[in-house]
């Protein structure tokens, strides 16, 4: 036989089942004539339940009421214990929120703005630090200088990361269409300290001029390209047909 437990349990199930009037009844009552076509019901337990509706709203295109009823196992009746305004699968969305410091990219900076440095940002140390660097600690002591903050061995190993893995590093798709690399290019300049191991700076106006480049990174403008073959003077004179004697 079936158990007084298990009736009661399907009792209240019908009865959430059937609540879809309470609930059109309900979000009428919340908002007025905005109810839509009815769109089905979910179970969130066996005493609760969500009916939804579509909604007719200006600017709520896709969005749905959903109104959660609820019935106690033995109730002959559902009641209404929330109604929300909820997105669909179609509903437009505002993109997620980020983070002001989180959405400034590198590129970002124009004339004029200001963009302050993260608090306890880990790339800078105060300036009486050493930076880690013997060349630029070495050159500092000697001439008396000294600023605020420097950049800190973190902040260091993290550019140079940067610049190995960008578009002057060797794993470009310029570097790759080119055997020659600029560590023996004579447009290649140094950069001072530890960092002067790996990178430099184009000087190069038609290659990548001004940018940081991995020793490592190549371009077709390195300074021992060939000429083009088929250019200059030709290798022999060239010679009058008018003087020549034309016979049958």
């Amino acid at each position: 036989m079936e158990s007084m437990t298990e009736s009661a349990d399907q009792t209240a199930a019908a009865v959430l089942t059937d609540a879809v009037g309470a609930a059109r009844a309900a979000v009428t009552e919340f908002s007025g004539d905005t109810v839509g076509e009815y769109l089905g019901m979910t179970y969130e337990d066996p005493t609760a339940a969500t009916h939804r509706f579509l909604a007719n709203l200006p600017g709520y295109q896709g969005w749905q009421w959903a109104v959660v009823v609820a019935a106690y196992p033995g109730a002959d009746h559902a009641t209404i214990s929330e109604v929300v305004l909820v997105p669909g699968p179609t509903a437009l969305l505002a993109p997620q929120w980020v983070p002001w410091e989180e959405r400034v990219k590198p590129g970002d900076l124009g004339p004029g703005d200001l963009l302050s440095p993260p608090t306890d940002d880990p790339r800078l140390v105060p300036g009486y630090t050493l930076s880690g660097d013997p060349e630029v600690d070495d050159v500092v002591v000697e001439l008396g200088l000294g600023r605020r903050q420097v950049m800190s061995s973190w902040g260091r190993d993290d550019a140079a990361q940067r610049w190995h893995d960008g578009d002057y590093g060797p794993e470009s798709a310029m570097a790759r269409s080119t055997k020659r690399i600029c560590r023996d290019c004579g447009f290649f300049l140094p950069l001072a300290g530890s960092l002067g191991s790996m990178f430099g700076v184009c000087g190069n106006a038609m290659a990548a001029d001004g940018h940081v480049v991995d020793c490592t990174f190549g371009c077709g403008a390195h300074s021992d390209t060939p000429a083009p073959a088929g250019t200059g003077s030709p290798l022999y004179e060239p010679f009058d047909d008018g003087v020549l004697e034309v016979t049958d």
